[in-house]
């Protein structure tokens, strides 16, 4: 008997850690351009230290463990962590930034936890916090948009910036230099400035930041195709964005002159990027699909206290580690029902 079978392959390809890495590299290319365009060259110089130090870290740990090196240098994890991280650092931030970043990722969020698949943290989050902790000066000095500065610094001037922390006369940081959107928002209300007068300032756009609305607008581009493509589901991005404006909406309503629009929040800082690109890490994050919900939501509602109440402009990094810690209870709380059983608990 002569079976004919057609529509080959009959099961979908398997998927590969290098496989999905790649596919959220490319889905970070039309944000990283975005932060070229407002705010020049600095962020590619910082993906290359990060990167570059992560893959050495990465390659280190590995020998030391006896690991096989090849492997795990070409999954493009360590990659994907090193180009997280230097997208939430200043771009003339110094050089060791990103290498004590990458120690704290690579070395102690990853592989003293086991290595790709066992860190309980995110690790370029575990990066970020260790840095705005340890050198709050560095990493407060972000550059101001391009139409906002008499020109921002070329490659020659950046790299000597980056190498030496030191500017050109003719260049100087207080010119090309200043507080971001969200560090304005919150410097502004606490000297009992209104909202409205705070945003009257050029470093604001339509939404958010200036600039750094569209840079968000390119963010989430590039998380729209990692959901087409099934990267990343969307219970995550949606319980983020979707509770920033839930929460954020009454108190905007209520005291308009006192807190920011939801708008606002979505649009400035890190949100979108955390939305799609790290509260997404199916490692550190949650597995289950209303867990992940609940993550997502737990991700918004912490962001929105620390910028409110907080220490930090922003506290991103500081939810999404929160969050981290309680993805394992969050996890056993919204199992999914046994199949066969009426309860959500399968007896064990």
């Amino acid at each position: 008997m002569n079976l004919s079978l057609a529509g080959a392959p009959h099961l979908p390809p398997i998927s590969t850690v290098g496989g999905v890495m790649r596919q959220v590299l490319y889905a970070l290319v039309p944000g990283i351009v975005a932060h070229v365009v407002y705010f020049g060259v600095g962020i590619l110089f910082q993906i290359a230290l990060a990167v570059t130090f992560a893959l050495a870290l990465e390659a280190a740990m590995l020998t030391l463990r006896d690991r096989p090196l090849k492997p795990f240098l070409s999954d493009y994890s360590a990659v994907v962590t090193a180009v997280l991280f230097a997208l939430c650092v200043p771009p003339l931030a110094p050089w060791w930034i990103a290498l004590t970043g990458m120690l704290f990722a690579i070395v102690i969020a990853k592989h003293l936890y086991g290595g790709l698949g066992s860190n309980l943290f995110n690790p370029a989050m575990v990066g970020f916090a260790a840095v705005i902790i340890a050198f709050p000066i560095e990493l407060s000095q972000w550059l101001a948009p391009r139409s906002l500065t008499p020109g921002l610094p070329g490659i020659g001037e950046t790299a000597i910036a980056i190498f030496t922390g030191q500017l050109p006369p003719s260049v100087g940081w207080d010119a090309i230099s200043q507080a971001t959107p969200l560090d304005a928002l919150r410097t502004g209300v606490a000297e009992n400035r209104l909202v409205t007068e705070i945003r009257a300032a050029p470093i604001f756009g339509d939404f958010g930041g200036l600039g750094w609305e569209w840079i968000a607008n390119f963010y989430a581009l590039g998380g729209l195709y990692l959901v087409w493509r099934r990267v990343i589901s969307w219970h995550v991005p949606v319980a983020v964005i979707g509770t920033t404006l839930l929460v954020s909406t009454p108190m905007w309503l209520l005291g308009p002159d006192i807190h920011p629009s939801p708008l606002q929040h979505v649009f400035s800082g890190a949100l979108v990027l955390a939305a799609f690109f790290i509260a997404t890490d199916p490692v550190s994050g949650c597995s289950t699909m209303r867990g992940r919900l609940v993550f997502g939501a737990g991700v918004a509602i912490l962001t929105l206290a620390i910028r409110r109440f907080g220490g930090y402009p922003d506290g991103v990094a500081f939810a999404v580690l929160l969050m981290n810690m309680a993805a394992p209870m969050i996890d056993r709380l919204t199992r999914p029902r046994t199949y066969g059983h009426d309860s959500d608990r399968d007896g064990s």
